[in-house]
């Protein structure tokens, strides 16, 4: 579980591919590992019982993949089942929109990466305090990058992402404020991208990112 979560904050860019199809999955993240994203996650829609399926297939056909050098995970996971069915798929790491302290630690039990969303400092340090390994700051677009810098002040120890409202315009500033990762959603994969088969509309502006990303490394 360590080196998965050295890969993740390697990578730094989470690709929130939500609405896919199943069908659009495997294209998708194939567009997207060779723009240099390498983290994908497929989103729950817990009101609507097919999306979720189609989320759990897709998981299932990028995870056995092998040469796509894809981690895949779950995002708006809402309950313990939830994840355990999305470890079965194969899912590699759980994002949630709350701090639900039993899906973080059955996430953990399970050997994935916990991803839990949080905005208060009391949220976040309940989040790591459980056993998350990255808290989800949403929506970071409504607060800006000085507030990452602020919460960093005194819960310097905690590694979070930037996830809401994150662009190439501010995606630089919101790794410099202290963000590790980043979660982008229809700025980096769109629906209308994937209905129409843009794939080489998103491996570029999988190159864009990737690029800022590594560029904020160096």
């Amino acid at each position: 579980m360590e080196h998965l979560l050295d890969e993740i904050l390697d990578k730094r860019i989470i690709a929130i591919a939500r609405g896919i199809s199943r069908a659009d999955a495997l294209p998708v993240a194939n567009a997207l590992a060779k723009g240099g994203v390498c983290l994908m996650e497929l989103p729950f829609k817990p009101d609507d019982v097919f999306a979720m399926e189609d989320a759990l297939h897709g998981i299932g056909t990028i995870a056995a993949c092998d040469d796509l050098g894809m981690i895949v995970g779950v995002g708006t996971v809402l309950s313990v089942e939830q994840a355990e069915r999305a470890c079965d798929a194969g899912a590699r790491f759980i994002v949630s929109p709350n701090v639900n302290v039993s899906v973080i630690r059955r996430t953990k039990e399970l050997g994935m990466i916990s991803i839990p969303g949080a905005l208060t400092p009391t949220e976040i340090e309940t989040a790591w305090e459980a056993g998350a390994d990255i808290v989800k700051v949403f929506p970071a677009g409504a607060v800006g990058p000085s507030y990452f810098s602020a919460v960093k002040v005194s819960l310097s120890q905690v590694c979070l992402a930037a996830v809401g409202g994150v662009t190439e315009q501010n995606l630089a500033s919101f790794f410099s404020a202290g963000a590790v990762v980043a979660g982008i959603g229809g700025n980096l994969v769109s629906k209308a991208q994937a209905a129409h088969a843009d794939w080489d509309g998103i491996c570029a502006l999988a190159q864009r990112y990737s690029s800022i990303a590594a560029a904020c490394k160096a």
